[in-house]
């Protein structure tokens, strides 16, 4: 069993090894942003190039949803992009909350928080900025942000629990998240959850789905949604790494699912009186989000 800071050096090493990647070379990477599937890092990425804000240079493909889409940031909130990588999704909440709001992506990957800087750079924004810290204890002020994004990092941090509270503290009374990560519902293979290569990829770091909604109903959130919810298939090509062809089709027809959810919680307000949700009930999502 690797310790937790064990994780987050093989997490630190490989993010670093795809961030110095150019865009040419990333874009046919298996993982960045090409079509194969030979490695885990980019099966289960939406697309952006429709978004408004969206900005290629950004875009390593390394999510697994869209949060900023349903994040419902107005013109002028303080966001926060937790694991803000390359940028991406905080030029699209730049986008949405204009000159007069402010967006701080966190990051602990040294390499990632200069390819940004960099990319903000080129875009003029004054407006977006990067911190070097861990989202387990963000360099952040508390009751700072009215809205926090997340795409496909808590699943890389050992600790979850920890970076929800963590959440709870930055937001403004009232603030809330939408954050895309993936989840289990059954058990993986030992052959998939002691991986090295599956933990940076996302999917052995997982956690059951009803243990992370629950992590954040303790945390006091309310109004607790499921906004977005799809099946993550893992190729054959990178499942035959790890099985033969008789454990792969047993894992293929087991009981295990692996899921990318988009997840909205509000912080109570001052005067906010709500019931946290019952998690059992956070089962119905937002029409049109692809999961009803």
């Amino acid at each position: 069993m690797k310790t937790e800071q064990e994780l987050k050096d093989i997490v630190r090493t490989k993010y670093g090894e795809i961030a110095e990647q150019n865009v040419e070379d990333n874009a046919a990477s298996c993982c960045g942003s090409g079509g194969c599937s030979t490695e885990v890092y980019n099966i289960m990425t939406d697309d952006y190039s429709g978004i408004k804000g969206y900005q290629a240079d950004a875009d390593l493909s390394l999510g697994c949803g869209l949060p900023t889409q349903f994040a419902q940031i107005k013109p002028g909130d303080t966001v926060i992009d937790l694991g803000s990588g390359a940028g991406n999704d905080c030029f699209v909440a730049r986008h949405e909350t204009g000159p007069t709001g402010k967006v701080i992506g966190i990051d602990f990957t040294a390499a990632m928080l200069n390819k940004a800087r960099i990319n903000a750079d080129k875009l003029g924004f004054n407006n977006v900025e990067f911190r070097e810290g861990d989202i387990e204890d963000m360099p952040v002020a508390d009751n700072l942000a009215d809205v926090v994004v997340s795409n496909c990092v808590l699943n890389l941090v050992p600790n979850k629990k920890t970076v929800v509270k963590d959440i709870y503290r930055v937001l403004k009374p009232g603030g809330h998240f939408s954050i895309s990560d993936i989840v289990l519902v059954g058990e993986l293979p030992l052959e998939l959850k002691n991986d090295a290569e599956m933990y940076a990829g996302c999917v052995s770091g997982a956690i059951q789905k009803d243990d992370y909604l629950g992590f954040i109903a303790d945390a006091g959130f309310e109004n607790i949604t499921l906004q977005k919810q799809k099946d993550i298939l893992i190729p054959d090509d990178i499942l035959s790494k790890y099985f033969d062809a008789e454990k792969l089709e047993q894992f293929k027809s087991g009981s295990t699912g692996i899921f990318s959810v988009t997840v909205f919680a509000q912080k109570p307000g001052i005067n906010s009186s709500k019931p946290k949700v019952n998690v059992a009930d956070v089962e119905a999502c937002v029409p049109g989000g692809g999961c009803c």
